[in-house]
Order: structure tokens, then C-alpha cells, then sequence
């Protein structure tokens, strides 16, 4: 149902990042949610276009539409997938400068292995790697054995070494177009998919927007979102670009718009690198439950959702547990996640701190616990603090850029931390379960009151203002 007031502006919806994985978190629930958004409130659907070569789209979107995680008018196209079936028109083919030497045509090298990718026993690629795991090379089929496409990282173009060379085939297999990066190819992909109708496309992948920066078309509104820190450290706001974000942040009108999640990140861009007239701001949304628990919960029943990774500092939210427990506080954490840390971590867990693992459901564990913790070294903007906040469940959060600063009110609708600091932390978790009933309720209920700000509704209406700017900026 069409909200009233939300009106996206005319032109298709696109949403670009390299993957989207069943399990996937961060920036691929914030994409998924938004295009969600844009399709129920905004009555736009809303392509989400990925490139990654995995043979599993097919079934991996049946899984996410099962798991409530693809909405209704949102569908998820893959790169290799469209190519086995629409061909791709115009262009040239320049076979002195990209040869054509497909896998089956190459003798074997000492070392060299090639590994294969299938969908129901049709081999979908192969790739050839060196003795150490690079990649060299990958061919492309379609779903009845033809070549698609040819890519090799380990010719010479132009007398380069190591150069590149994409060639794509036609349905019999031989070479039809060419390229020296594959970048080229996918930008040839969105000019066909976009057919020169009135476009947006908004690209979350900090990898992908290497690229898309120098995708510019008449008809197409690009918009970058940065779903973490520009800064490498906390050493706001003259710190050091990470050099994942360089390329964007050195050349910030590449895009038509650059999304910021928090009005403090943005403030930071500009005193770092200047005006810039296409920088907005505009935060992650989230569905709100109509009528959060504000009292009667367990007050030491604290929750974590969260990867198992270096960058989310869970042990710092397991020592900080513990040490409130052995102070005396009857407190207990439970982690929903998994990742790399879950061997190391995991000896550390017991009857006050356990690992949970993975779960699809774990945010309604949000309706139950007193508290959620959030430990990050860096964040964008954290979606599960407003998740947290509209269930009624209060955020412990590390001051750390970006978000939590700009979402919580120390001692009002939660508790900041200082970034690091795990005495401050279990300090904060014993002030929490040792205030009164009354007081706790109070700060659950401006918990609720702060994340409404936060809707998909308002949030929705924010992108709409965000893309006619664009517009404007671009067609002016």
C-alpha cells in the first residue's frame, strides 16, 4: 500500500553492490530494507543488481524470498545471469589488444590448478589459478556449455605484462566484444539494463564504487552510500582516509550524490576535504513495532547482535559482562552471530556469556532483553541501535564514528561509552540494572520516542528529497 506523502520521483530503481549472501549483514540488510522500503511506500520496485559469479543466485533468491528478506516488488539480478540470457549490443573487438585464449585452448603450467563452479552439474565458470591461488583466469558458460565470456588477468595488453583482456561470445562461442578491464564490461551492463530510460542507481558496495564513480550517463542518477567511517581511527575530523574510500572521498562529485548516514559524518567530510554540493544525509530506516515492552523485562539481560569479527570487539562486550557479574550485578549476555573470532571467542563463554551462533530471528530477541551492547571499532550508522531502541531495548554503545553518538543521549535513551573503554563499559551495564524500575521505563520509553525519527516512512521520504536534488544538480 502506497503511504501517503511518499512519492519516490520518476525514473527506474537500482540498487548495485558485488554480492548478496543469505546470511549477509550491515550493508546488505540496510540495502535489502531500503529497496523494501522504496517498493511497499514509495510504489517503485527495485532491481538489486550484483557481480559476483557465485551459481547460486537462483536459489539463493528462493531462500531470501522464503526468509521474508527479498520483499514483494524487489528482485535480485545477477550479472552472469542476465548475460546467459539477453545479449549485449554495440561495442567493439580489438583481439590484438585483447587475445582471445580460452582455458580449454591453454596447455597446462607446473603448479597451476582450475577450479570449477557448477549449478545443478552444469559447469556455470572455471577458473585457473596460480600455484599460490591467484586468480589468472575465468570462463564464463551459459546453460548449455557455450562460452560467454573469457577473462584473463595474466596477458599483455599494449605490451603491458600482466595486463588484462575480456572478451565476450556470441551463442556459438566466438569472440563478439572486448575490453581491457572488466569494468568496462560492467558498465556496458548497465547502459543495457538502464536502455537509456530515466535511472537511479544507488551503489553501497565500497568495492563497486571504485568503478561506478566514472559511470556517467544523461539518463542515470548515481548515488553513493558510505555505510562506515571515511577515517582510519577516531582522530576526527582531520584523520587519515581509509584507502578503501579514497578514490570516492579524492573525487566526491563523482557521483551525482554521496549518502551519509549521520549529520556528524558529514560534518567531518566537510571539514576534511570542503563544500561539496551533492553530500546529503540520510539514515538507515527500520520497520517500528507498534507497541514495544517499555517495563517488566529482566534488567540484567543484556543481547548482542553481532559478526564475530576484529572490527566488533565482542570479547571487550564479554570481559565487560563478566566483570559487572563479578561485581555483583546479577547480569547475563547472550551473542546472536557468527565469524572468524568464534574459536576464540568461544573459549572464553560460559552459563553468565554464551554464543548463540546464527539466527534469522535473533533481532527478536530485542523484545526481551534489558539491554544491547555494541562494541564496534567504527560504524556507519548501526542499524540494530535503532532496532534496539524501538523495541524498548536500551543501547550500551562504544562513542565511536559514526552513529551511536548521534542516536543516543547518554542517560536518557542509553548509555555512551568511551571508545575502548571496558571498565566504563561493565560500569554502565551495573548503573543500568541498578536503577529503579521506574527509571529504566522512562529511558525505554524516549528509547522508543528517538527511533521513530528513524521509520521507513521518514527515511523513505528522505531518499525522495535526496534523488530530486540529485536530479536537479545533475540536469542543471
Amino acid at each position: 500500500m502506497l503511504s501517503r506523502g511518499v512519492r519516490l520521483p520518476p525514473g527506474a530503481q537500482y540498487a548495485l553492490t558485488w554480492a548478496v549472501a543469505d546470511e549477509a549483514g550491515g550493508m546488505t540488510s540496510a540495502l535489502l530494507h531500503r529497496s523494501a522500503a522504496f517498493s511497499r511506500l514509495g510504489g517503485e520496485p527495485v532491481s538489486v543488481l550484483t557481480l559476483d559469479p557465485d551459481p547460486d543466485y537462483p536459489a539463493r533468491a528462493e531462500r531470501l524470498r522464503a526468509a521474508g528478506r527479498l520483499a514483494e516488488g524487489v528482485e535480485l539480478v545477477n550479472l552472469w545471469d542476465w548475460l546467459r540470457g539477453h545479449p549485449l549490443p554495440g561495442g567493439s573487438l580489438a583481439l590484438d589488444r585483447h587475445p582471445f585464449t580460452p582455458i580449454s585452448a591453454l596447455p597446462p603450467a607446473p603448479g597451476e590448478r582450475i577450479d570449477e563452479r557448477t549449478r545443478d552439474g552444469r559447469v556455470l565458470s572455471r577458473v585457473r589459478r596460480a600455484p599460490d591461488g591467484a586468480i589468472l583466469q575465468t570462463d564464463h558458460f551459459r546453460l548449455d556449455g557455450s562460452l560467454l565470456l573469457s577473462e584473463r588477468r595474466d596477458v599483455g595488453v599494449r605490451g603491458t605484462p600482466g595486463g588484462k583482456s575480456v572478451v565476450l561470445c556470441g551463442v556459438d562461442g566466438t569472440p563478439v566484444r572486448s575490453w581491457g578491464r572488466i569494468a568496462h564490461l560492467y558498465r556496458a551492463w548497465l547502459d543495457a539494463v538502464t536502455s537509456g530510460e530515466p535511472s537511479f542507481v544507488v551503489v553501497d558496495s565500497k568495492t563497486v564504487a571504485q568503478w561506478a564513480i566514472a559511470y556517467r550517463r544523461p539518463h542515470v542518477v548515481t548515488m553513493h552510500v558510505v555505510h562506515a567511517s571515511h577515517l582510519v581511527g577516531t582522530r576526527r575530523p582531520h584523520g587519515r582516509l581509509r584507502e578503501s574510500r579514497r578514490r570516492v572521498f579524492e573525487d566526491l562529485d563523482g557521483f551525482d550524490a554521496v549518502v551519509l548516514l549521520t549529520p556528524r559524518q558529514r560534518d567531518d567530510v566537510v571539514a576534511l576535504l570542503g563544500p561539496h554540493a551533492g553530500l546529503e544525509v540520510v539514515p538507515n530506516g527500520r520497520d517500528l513495532p507498534s507497541a514495544p515492552v517499555t517495563a517488566g523485562r529482566e534488567p540484567g539481560r543484556g543481547v548482542m547482535l553481532a559478526s564475530l569479527t576484529q572490527r566488533k570487539r565482542v570479547g571487550h562486550a564479554m570481559r565487560a559482562v563478566r566483570a559487572a557479574a563479578d561485581a555483583g550485578a546479577d547480569v547475563s549476555l547472550d551473542v546472536w552471530g557468527e565469524g572468524e573470532e568464534h574459536g576464540a571467542l568461544s573459549a572464553s563463554a560460559d552459563e553468565r556469556v554464551r554464543l548463540r551462533g546464527y539466527s534469522p530471528d535473533a533481532s527478536a530477541e530485542l523484545t526481551r532483553a534489558s539491554f544491547l551492547l555494541s562494541t564496534s571499532t567504527s560504524e556507519g550508522f548501526p542499524l540494530v541501535l535503532v532496532e534496539a531502541m524501538a523495541a524498548g531495548c536500551l543501547p550500551i554503545a562504544y562513542d565511536v564514528p559514526y552513529g551511536p553518538a548521534d542516536i543516543i543521549r547518554d542517560g536518557e535513551n542509553g548509555f555512551l561509552v568511551p571508545a575502548g573503554d571496558e571498565e566504563a563499559l561493565a560500569s554502565a551495564i551495573v548503573r543500568l540494572r541498578d536503577l529503579p524500575e521506574r527509571e529504566r521505563a522512562r529511558m525505554r520509553r524516549a528509547a522508543v520516542r528517538t527511533a521513530r525519527a528513524y521509520s521507513d516512512e521518514a527515511v523513505t521520504r528522505a531518499w525522495a528529497r535526496a534523488m530530486r536534488r540529485a536530479r536537479r544538480r545533475k540536469t542543471g
